[in-house]
């Protein structure tokens, strides 16, 4: 484990939190959070949605001040008032939401936003420090002086986690850091923090991948309601007892309706489907009343195969039929109208209308059945609005709210509830269903899908992570470099799923 005994014997410590406490509009978002974090300590933090994780991250930063309690770095009491009263006392955030900036290079995104870059900044020296910065975090390939938009989304991350990583911090918050980052890929991030918490640095990682933070973390504080209700070593907690510290109960798998594949109902067929450099050959029956998952690290073809079924891969070819009928897979609007509904994985940038209400939202992809002769009905709209907030799980006194007001998993279940406004026939693919998204709002979602699938709609998706693909896929597809790997019908050890998505098929021979 990271850390000095001896400093923690002595009560030492990077951050201290006492009875953190703060209100929105006379409603409590965190009443008593309380954690500290010692020298080269890794401490994760947990909650569902609503827990108050984001609240208690926004306080320890310098974005919101507590109504009660008080902070401590370094052992003395401190007032946050900004980002950058946090970072010239140590504090360094790594947020959810990517701030880098595509249209600058790898070296401007570093240095962005630190403020010991002296006004006059020597270049060689820059690029010098830029580039230990890249081979810390395992990115060698990568130039100082490239564009950051010719990296992938997983590789953009990780220059998020370099800058913040790079300012010299005493105590660094990484707030969901590996949502957008297969496990390959999360494998230098966690060096890297595992160096900066040998080098004396304290580090609290909030993440809802509770594997991982089992993997990293030293110790586990989780908040319930608002409240600090455990703090426990890592190496004591299983995820299921985790599980019960966060949501005061077991987690329960969910049932299934299995439903043999000759059944006669409504199906989706590809067949040879081909992407240029991404997919070969992809071929698979998905009928209605089961869940397909398609198991794939970040490269490996499994979005690709939803993004080019839903008409968003113009190069892409092969034949696609959706309950017997030829579905254009190079368009996506004729995509959509012949019965194929998609959720990017992105649903800020692919997905929300954020300064929309949520009832607009839900709507917005059947507006033109909700008019009458070009005009749409203000009652037909509210109608089919509380209908899919129903059946989503929204609670229908904020269908007038913005979008930006929900927290991320119930911006996931408007996104994913607007594909449920479609009749049974029509297939429904989602890419990365859960990301982003606590234990809490995943199991409403996983509920959505089950529902959606018995109710007569195709439903495949797509998971980088082993925990989900065991819990919603009756039949798992893993693919790795473009091709499937292997199929599973039924129960699936998940150390075959690893296997496949990391190292493909392998001759035993």
């Amino acid at each position: 484990m990271s850390g000095s005994p001896t400093d923690r014997a002595l009560g030492a410590s990077r951050l201290r939190v006492e009875g953190l406490a703060r209100s929105f509009n006379g409603v409590p978002a965190v009443r008593d959070a309380s954690f500290a974090v010692g020298p080269g300590e890794i401490l994760g933090l947990c909650g569902h949605n609503g827990a108050g994780k984001s609240t208690v991250v926004k306080m320890i930063s310098g974005q919101l001040a507590p109504d009660n309690g008080r902070i401590v770095v370094d052992d003395t009491p401190v007032e946050l008032r900004s980002r950058q009263a946090a970072q010239r006392l140590g504090v360094a955030l790594v947020d959810q939401e990517l701030s880098v900036v595509p249209t600058l290079t790898v070296l401007e995104n570093v240095l962005l936003g630190d403020i010991d870059v002296p006004f006059i900044n020597r270049r060689r020296s820059a690029v010098a420090r830029c580039r230990r910065i890249l081979d810390d975090m395992g990115l060698a390939h990568i130039e100082p002086d490239q564009l950051l938009s010719a990296l992938s989304i997983g590789e953009r991350q990780l220059i998020e986690i370099a800058r913040a990583l790079s300012q010299n911090a005493r105590l660094v918050i990484l707030d969901e850091p590996t949502a957008t980052l297969s496990d390959a890929e999360s494998a230098p991030v966690f060096a890297a923090i595992r160096r900066v918490a040998a080098s004396g640095c304290g580090v609290v990682f909030v993440s809802h991948r509770l594997s991982e933070v089992l993997q990293l973390c030293d110790t586990v504080t989780v908040l319930r309601g608002g409240d600090t209700v455990a703090t426990t070593p890592a190496a004591e907690l299983t995820v299921d007892e985790l599980i019960v510290q966060m949501l005061g109960e077991a987690p329960r798998r969910l049932a299934t309706t299995r439903t043999p594949d000759d059944d006669p109902g409504h199906a989706l067929r590809i067949d040879r489907l081909r992407v240029p450099g991404r997919v070969a050959d992809f071929t698979l029956t998905a009928r209605a009343g089961r869940v397909y998952a398609l198991a794939g690290q970040l490269g490996s073809g499994a979005s690709d195969v939803l993004r080019a079924v839903a008409g968003l891969h113009p190069a892409a070819t092969g034949v696609v039929e959706l309950h017997g009928r030829p579905v254009p897979i190079r368009d996506p609007v004729r995509s959509a109208r012949h019965g194929v509904a998609f959720a990017s994985n992105d649903r800020k940038s692919e997905g929300l209308f954020l300064d929309k209400s949520i009832a607009w939202n839900l709507v917005a992809t059947r507006l033109p059945g909700l008019g009458r002769g070009g005009v749409l009905q203000p009652g037909r709209e509210r109608r089919a609005a509380r209908s899919l907030a129903q059946r989503s799980g929204l609670p229908p006194q904020r269908l007038a709210e913005r979008a930006v007001a929900l927290s991320g998993g119930n911006q996931q279940k408007v996104f994913v509830g607007r594909c449920l406004a479609h009749d049974d026939g029509y297939a429904l693919l989602l890419d990365e269903p859960t990301r982003g998204v606590d234990i809490g709002g995943r199991a409403a979602i996983h509920r959505l899908l089950r529902q959606a699938a018995e109710s007569g709609l195709v439903v495949i998706f797509a998971s980088t992570e082993i925990e989900e693909l065991l819990e919603l896929g009756d039949v798992i597809v893993t693919m790795r470099d473009g091709r499937i790997v292997n199929r599973y019908d039924g129960d699936v050890d998940g150390a075959l799923l690893v296997r496949d998505m990391t190292h493909g098929a392998e001759d035993e021979t």
